[in-house]
């Protein structure tokens, strides 16, 4: 089972995020799924949350993508680490034009699988380190 759950969650995060497949979020997100902490701000709660990211940070950053660093599992649960990339050459991110830089957020999730679909994520994300390569936040 707890091989399965990390096939799920490393399969969801590639297509979604690494290929920009927006139904992905259909696929692997139960449609009650639980977000305790939303990926972005003013994002939906539940998986549309999920989709909004995703669909930003692709705008934003059209080579986006997240390389897997750590994946453990225990019974249902499944932790993620990751550190996702881009070129900021796309629309604008949090109200910032293109800024042709690439941009990296580090951040860890923490989801629970059942009956092969994502009900429940927590995560942290780097936002201030994000902020900060926006040029939002001063170093």
């Amino acid at each position: 089972m707890e091989n399965r759950n990390k096939e799920i969650v490393e399969a969801f995060i590639h297509e979604l995020f690494t290929k920009g497949d927006l139904d992905a979020v259909d696929r692997y997100v139960h449609p009650d799924c639980v977000v305790h902490d939303p990926p972005v701000p003013d994002a939906p709660s539940g998986a549309e949350g999920f989709r909004r990211a995703a669909a930003m940070f692709r705008q934003a950053l059209p080579d986006w993508h997240s390389d897997l660093l750590q994946l453990v599992a225990e019974g249902d649960t499944v932790v993620e680490r990751f550190r996702a990339s881009g070129t900021h050459t796309g629309g604008p991110l949090m109200g910032v034009p293109a800024t042709g830089r690439t941009l990296v957020l580090d951040g860890i999730n923490i989801f629970r699988i059942e009956d092969g679909r994502i009900v429940e994520r927590w995560g942290r994300l780097d936002q201030l380190g994000l902020l900060r390569q926006l040029g939002l936040v001063p170093d």
